[in-house]
C-alpha cells in the first residue's frame, strides 16, 4: 500500500517537471530569436548591405556625375539602409540649380541609384524689380534685368512672385493667380508653349493669352485654364478661322467666340432703337462710327459679362447680350444684338 503511494507521488512530481521544462524552452525559444534578429538587424545597419556602387543616370548637361554624387552626402561605404534618400534628393535639388528633379533608390544588395533630370527654361515672368527666368516645372532659375529669349519663351506679366531666389519654386502672393499658372504648367506639359507669345495674369478675372499668330485670347478668369487653352487651340485649328488674326472670347464654359480684329476693335455700330415688344423700329437717325476704348469692358467674378454703361455696345459674348446696359438705347433685359453680324461661335462638342 504504501508502495502505491510513493509511485503516484513520483509520477505527478515528473508531470509538474515536463510542464516547467516546456514553459522554458517557450522562454529560451522567444530569447534566441530575439538575439538572433538583435544581430541580423545589427549586421544589415552595419557591415551588411553598404554601397559599392553608385549610378548616377538620366539628364545633366550642367554638371558631372560627380557633383551630384558629392552633393547628395552619400558616400561608397555608407549603409542602404541607414541612407536618408529623401534627404539626399532635397540636397541635389537645393545645391544644384540646373536640376529640375532627382530621385534616389536603393538596389540591393550594394548599389544605389541617382536619376536627375535638367531643368528647362520654360517662362519669363515680368514683376516691379525685374525678369524671372522658370524652369517648365516651376523652379527659379535666374533673377534678371532681361527677358532671356532662349526658343521663343512666353512672358507673363500680372503673376506678382511671393519669393524671387533662384533655386526656389515659383509662387505668387495672389492664390488664383498661382492656381492658374499650375494649370499651365500642366498643360504645356502635355504640348509646346513656343507659340503663345504673353500672358496677362494682371486682372485674374480677366486672363489674356496672345498667341505669335496674331491672336489674342481671352479666357476669362483663372478657373479651368487648362481645358481653355485647349478649347483655343482647336478652335484655331479650325479652317474657319485658321490663319486669322483676331478675338477669341469664352462664351460660358464651352463655347469661344472668334472675331476679326478690324471688326472687333476699330468700328462699332449705334445700338438697334426698338419698341416696347423688341421689335426693330425704322428711324431717320444716322449709323455713327466711335472709336472702342481698349478697357470698356471688365468681366464679373463668375464670368458673365455686362456692358461699361456708355450706351454704345456689348463686348461681352460676341453673339448676344446677356447683361444690362446702363446707358442711352438700352437693349433691356432680353437678348439683344450685340451689332457683330460676322461672329463665329465655335463649340466644345
Amino acid at each position: 500500500m504504501n508502495d502505491v503511494e510513493k509511485t503516484n507521488i513520483e509520477r505527478k512530481n515528473s508531470g509538474k517537471r515536463m510542464r516547467r521544462r516546456k514553459r522554458m524552452m517557450s522562454v529560451y525559444t522567444v530569447v534566441v530569436l530575439l538575439l538572433v534578429l538583435t544581430v541580423g538587424v545589427t549586421m544589415c545597419f552595419t557591415f551588411l548591405f553598404n554601397i559599392d556602387e553608385i549610378v548616377v543616370s538620366g539628364e545633366s548637361e550642367t554638371y558631372t556625375s560627380m557633383d551630384i554624387v558629392e552633393v547628395s552626402g552619400i558616400h561608397a561605404g555608407d549603409n542602404l539602409f541607414r541612407t536618408d534618400t529623401k534627404k539626399a534628393e532635397q540636397r541635389i535639388l537645393d545645391q544644384l540649380l540646373y536640376v529640375e528633379t532627382a530621385d534616389v533608390d536603393r538596389d540591393f544588395p550594394s548599389t544605389l541609384r541617382i536619376k536627375v533630370t535638367r531643368c528647362v527654361p520654360a517662362y519669363n515672368i515680368q514683376y516691379e524689380h525685374g525678369v524671372l527666368l522658370v524652369s517648365r516645372k516651376g523652379k527659379i532659375l535666374a533673377d534678371n534685368d532681361f527677358y532671356t529669349d532662349v526658343e521663343n519663351l512666353p512672358i507673363i506679366y500680372g503673376f506678382d512672385p511671393a519669393d524671387t531666389e533662384p533655386g526656389k519654386p515659383i509662387q505668387s502672393k495672389n492664390e488664383n493667380k498661382y492656381d492658374a499658372f499650375c494649370q499651365l504648367i500642366k498643360r504645356f506639359d502635355r504640348d509646346d508653349n513656343t507659340d503663345i507669345s504673353t500672358i496677362d495674369l494682371t486682372n485674374e478675372y480677366a486672363i489674356t493669352v496672345n498667341y505669335r499668330s496674331g491672336l489674342i485670347f481671352k479666357m476669362g478668369n483663372w478657373s479651368d485654364v487648362e481645358y481653355k487653352l485647349d478649347l483655343a487651340q482647336a478652335a484655331m485649328n479650325d479652317e474657319s478661322i485658321k490663319g486669322k488674326k483676331g478675338y477669341l472670347m469664352m462664351i460660358g464654359s464651352k463655347q469661344c467666340s472668334f472675331r476679326m480684329s478690324g471688326e472687333a476693335d476699330d468700328v462699332t455700330t449705334a445700338p438697334i432703337v426698338t419698341d416696347e415688344n423688341g421689335l426693330p423700329v425704322t428711324t431717320s437717325a444716322a449709323t455713327t462710327t466711335t472709336a472702342v476704348p481698349d478697357n470698356s469692358w471688365q468681366p464679373d467674378p463668375d464670368n458673365s459679362w455686362q456692358d461699361d454703361g456708355t450706351g454704345q455696345e456689348d463686348y461681352g459674348t460676341g453673339q448676344e447680350d446677356y447683361g444690362q446696359d446702363g446707358g442711352a438705347g438700352d437693349y433691356g433685359d432680353g437678348f439683344g444684338y450685340d451689332g457683330y453680324e460676322n461672329t463665329d461661335i465655335y463649340n466644345d462638342q
